[in-house]
């Protein structure tokens, strides 16, 4: 048979088939694995994440002396804290060899057993002649075949799938400790007196509102700033129609060099620098309107605003203005956010002070501010 014959009947279809389809169904049973663990274990029945509570507690110290133990707890969801099996078939490699090795070798001889002897002479010399004929004759062949196959696969864990991870960062930014218990020590953790436990008790209570005042301060120093951003997004917008309008003007003007180009560029200037000024200055001027209880419905004349009117000249900034409205009603905003600022810290101030007179000595530290 010759050498090519040899790879006529082989079935590379199924040899290099068969493993890479078995790959494609180990990857789609792997993944299925990963979504059955991630469903019986991280969430239950209702749908709702599994997660495992940790108690323990925290000792800090208090500017009175004593000291604090709380006992807090925490809710950690479950597929945050254990492995998840995520194994994916990362590589397929086939490899098949195959070796042919044939040979063949022939010898042909004859042999032939006949044999003649005589002898002769020839005058003084006798001649004897011996003869012999042999034949032989053989055939030789050999053939060798081998062949080797070898599927090699490789898969690899390839940890938290990237929208799982991204779905418990969101869930792990809204754990925190929540305050089981709470009790008052002295700074070696013993029991406190009565009236020791009774300031100690005062104490904490005021320093609990503090904190509370200063989370609503935060709240309220957060909104003031949006607020003010709103409003300077307001007044560019005003600014970006003046702007357009002075350039059309110019761009109208059929000499660069007429009087009016200089007229143009100078109430550009104005504009500029009035407006620029609002932008620099917004919260000093928001302020200034809070602390002197200014009701006004427009804008407020602190602002010293202006504006320029279809001729291209400076005008007075009112109401027909394109953005009045709106810089007005954003002006109102922030103004009753810089209010309710205002109000918090004299709140977070008197609340320090009266703390300040508790820990001085006196039981009730409000009696001694009215005083």
């Amino acid at each position: 048979m010759a050498i090519g014959e040899q790879f006529a009947g082989l079935p590379m279809d199924q040899l290099i088939g068969s493993p890479l389809s078995a790959a494609a169904d180990a990857s789609v049973r792997l993944a299925n694995s990963t979504a059955d663990f991630i469903n019986r274990v991280g969430f239950d029945s209702s749908g709702k994440a599994r997660k495992v509570s940790f108690q323990y507690e925290k000792r800090s110290q208090n500017e009175d002396g004593t000291s604090n133990l709380d006992e807090l707890k925490v809710d950690v969801p479950l597929l945050a804290i254990v492995p998840i099996p995520n194994l994916q078939v990362d590589e397929v490699n086939i490899l098949f060899d195959m070796e042919v090795k044939q040979s063949e070798r022939s010898e042909s001889s004859l042999d032939m057993g006949a044999s003649l002897t005589g002898s002769m002479k020839l005058g003084f010399i006798k001649v004897s002649v011996t003869g012999s004929v042999s034949a032989h004759q053989s055939n030789t062949r050999s053939t060798d075949n081998s062949a080797k196959y070898h599927v090699d696969v490789r898969a690899t864990n390839h940890g938290t799938p990237e929208g799982l991870a991204r779905v418990l960062d969101m869930m792990a930014a809204n754990v925190a400790p929540s305050l089981m218990n709470s009790s008052l020590k002295d700074a070696n953790g013993q029991e406190l007196s009565e009236q020791a436990r009774l300031k100690a008790e005062r104490l904490k209570a005021l320093r609990q509102e503090i904190s509370q005042i200063e989370s609503r301060l935060n709240a309220a120093q957060s909104g003031l700033s949006d607020s003010i951003v709103q409003l300077k997004k307001m007044g560019k917008s005003q600014l970006n129609v003046y702007q357009g309008i002075i350039l059309r003007k110019m761009n109208g003007l059929e000499d660069p060099e007429a009087p009016e180009a200089e007229q143009y560029s100078s109430v550009q200037d104005e504009i500029n620098q009035i407006w620029n000024v609002f932008q620099n200055q917004a919260e000093d001027y928001v302020k200034m309107i809070a602390d002197t209880g200014e009701e006004s419905t427009g804008v407020s004349e602190l602002f010293a605003l202006k504006a320029v009117d279809a001729d291209g000249k400076v005008a007075e900034y009112n109401g027909s203005e394109t953005f009045y409205n709106a810089l007005a009603a954003a002006q109102k905003n922030a103004v009753n956010h810089q209010k309710t600022v205002n109000q918090t810290e004299t709140k977070l101030f008197e609340k320090r002070v009266e703390y300040s007179n508790a820990i001085s000595g006196g039981m009730d530290g409000s009696k001694r501010i009215e005083g």
